[in-house]
């Protein structure tokens, strides 16, 4: 299965969005990229981080959604497409027919996003090209684990995660972006792919694809534009830790 990671500059506006989104959903297509993914809150842009973002506009962005989806039955490949809906930041899944399989929310929301957008409390896992994926959003896989181990348990073969991280906020963190992407993958037995925007004097965090060993088959260089395409196998993601995760040894002893 080819995977296509687009690591894109920041959009200037909702429709620049839309039309970078289309000419790399083309692109993916024309490489033979079964799922292609995008960067954090791709259309409009995300919130909250000292840029340009056009305004709240629900309309907007279904209208804009309609243009990705016809994008995507074009180029016959699915997309996992990170953008802003109805008042959440979600992970949109369009199939390879230019379908909505449904969307994962971002729902473990960073402090500084929490005036922009809320969560709605659920996961799921989808299943595109006959492989299970899960999703999880920037400081959801940074910060709470658990909401990879979710997808990860549940069959994911892989887990996308659009991202948005800076400069300011790598600086003397960028071991722990990087390292952070291979224990997600290695203690799940999962592949993970981590799509981050091309950003100005980008310190860490670039778009990469780790093995369910912890291998890092790919990555772009930090604040270059690009697609990144990359195979992976999924009868070798067999989320073996993932699946030997026991609730039962959690249980609180003060509850007997």
């Amino acid at each position: 299965m080819k995977l296509g990671l687009v690591q894109a500059t920041f959009p200037a506006s909702r429709q620049d969005a839309v039309e970078s989104a289309k000419k790399w959903i083309r692109a993916a297509g024309e490489r033979g990229c079964a799922v292609v993914c995008f960067p954090e809150a791709f259309v409009p842009g995300l919130r909250g981080v000292g840029r340009h973002v056009d305004p709240v506009d629900q309309e907007a962005q279904a209208a804009a959604l309609e243009e990705v989806r016809q994008a995507a039955a074009d180029a016959k490949t699915a997309v996992v497409l990170s953008m802003e809906w109805d008042g959440q930041l979600v992970g949109m899944v369009i199939d390879a027919a230019g379908q909505v399989l449904g969307y994962q929310a971002k729902n473990q929301i960073a402090p500084s996003e929490e005036p922009y957008y809320r969560p709605d409390g659920k996961r799921q896992v989808f299943t595109v090209q006959d492989v299970p994926v899960g999703i999880a959003t920037c400081h959801e896989a940074w910060r709470y684990p658990e909401t990879v181990r979710w997808a990860a348990v549940r069959g994911a073969k892989v887990v996308f995660h659009p991202q948005y991280t800076d400069t300011a906020e790598a600086g003397d963190m960028a071991a722990f972006y990087e390292g952070a992407m291979v224990c997600r993958s290695m203690e799940n037995t999962i592949y993970f792919a981590s799509v981050n925007y091309a950003l100005e004097d980008q310190a860490a965090s670039s778009t990469s694809l780790i093995a369910p060993d912890g291998t890092r088959i790919a990555a772009l260089p930090l604040g270059a534009e690009g697609l990144l395409v990359a195979e992976i196998h999924p009868e070798q993601a067999s989320g073996f830790l993932a699946q030997r995760y026991n609730p039962a040894l959690y249980e609180n002893k003060g509850d007997e």
